[in-house]
């Protein structure tokens, strides 16, 4: 039996400049952190040949192809593994809409589990590679390329992407610097989950009249990176409003009237900036907010559940391997 845990992630800034369609002729910047919320993909050996795959259903079938499960359908062809197996996903927080990159993170973790199932070790690179091939080139899925990125690698990260490539760089603070950073974000439970291929596939067919808006976005990434380093913390709680409002020109249904007015909410108690996690609509409302002010905020909004959360420093990683002799 094999386990692999890959973190989701809380993505600062530079959304959506990740998009293949943007940063080839563009270059796209973000700014994100693999935080310790996880997803967990178990693998294990049948004594028949046949596949299950376990997930909120159940699948038992006799040949790859049969498989609804898109993901663990490619992630097993891209793996060679073909039968006589049983794949299991777990998550610690609602598994699809929840913006987090749940998606890309149980890609990455179906592919690590299933190299390691066949005693084969891939750096993180080559997983963020084919699991954004799976997602994107194979299942055509209007999405962008930081969180399978984020996901392997783990820790904060700056990314740039260009036709030269995707570049990873570690943000380098000193480590109470770090949990100072961390201690002032919330995260809150909108309650809504959303399927973000909609919102999503819009944002995409919008790129070429949002040009402006998403080279603005990449600057305000460059900047938060920049004020990060510098531990100039609440400049990235301001760069995260601002971005927030551009990010509402991208696609119709990023946001709504209910997260509008649970934003607001939060900004009139105390908080000095913050985003809808992912492609907007639903999800989960990040915060930055001064530690004199968290009370407050949270009173306003005592209605949503909060999820606390630390920064990660490991990307996936095997967390148990056990093979009966």
């Amino acid at each position: 039996m094999i386990i692999v845990q890959a973190p989701l992630r809380i993505s600062f800034l530079g959304g959506g400049t990740d998009f293949d369609d943007f940063y080839r002729t563009q270059g796209g910047a973000v700014l994100s952190t693999a935080i310790n919320k996880c997803v967990y993909v178990i693998v294990k050996e049948r004594f028949d040949n046949l596949i299950y795959a376990n997930y909120s259903q159940k699948e038992i079938v006799e040949h790859v192809d049969q498989l609804r499960h898109e993901l663990v359908r490619e992630a097993m062809k891209k793996t060679g593994v073909d039968k006589a197996i049983e794949i299991t996903t777990l998550a610690d927080v609602p598994s699809e809409g929840s913006g987090l990159g749940s998606s890309s993170a149980i890609t990455v973790a179906l592919l690590q589990s299933l190299y390691i199932y066949q005693g084969q070790t891939v750096t993180a690179r080559e997983l963020a590679e084919q699991a954004c091939q799976i997602e994107i080139d194979i299942l055509g899925k209007p999405v962008g390329r930081q969180d399978q990125y984020i996901s392997a690698f783990g820790n904060m990260q700056y990314i740039t992407f260009s036709n030269n490539g995707i570049e990873v760089e570690k943000i380098d603070i000193p480590v109470e610097a770090k949990r100072k950073l961390n201690r002032s974000l919330l995260l809150f439970y909108t309650g809504k989950t959303r399927k973000a291929d909609e919102i999503l596939s819009e944002q995409k067919s919008n790129i070429q009249q949002n040009t402006a808006v998403l080279m603005e976005m990449k600057k305000l990434a460059w900047e938060a990176k920049k004020a990060v380093l510098e531990e100039n913390f609440d400049e990235i709680g301001r760069l995260m409003h601002r971005s927030w409002q551009l990010k509402k020109e991208l696609a119709s249904k990023v946001t709504n009237s209910d997260i509008d007015e649970v934003y607001q909410t939060a900004l009139d108690a105390g908080a000095i900036g913050g985003k809808i996690s992912g492609a907007g609509g639903g999800g989960f409302l990040l915060l930055y907010c001064n530690s004199e002010q968290q009370d407050e905020v949270r009173a306003a909004l005592n209605n949503l559940r909060e999820l606390p959360f630390r920064f990660q420093s490991d990307g996936s990683k095997v967390i148990f391997n056990y093979r009966p002799d």
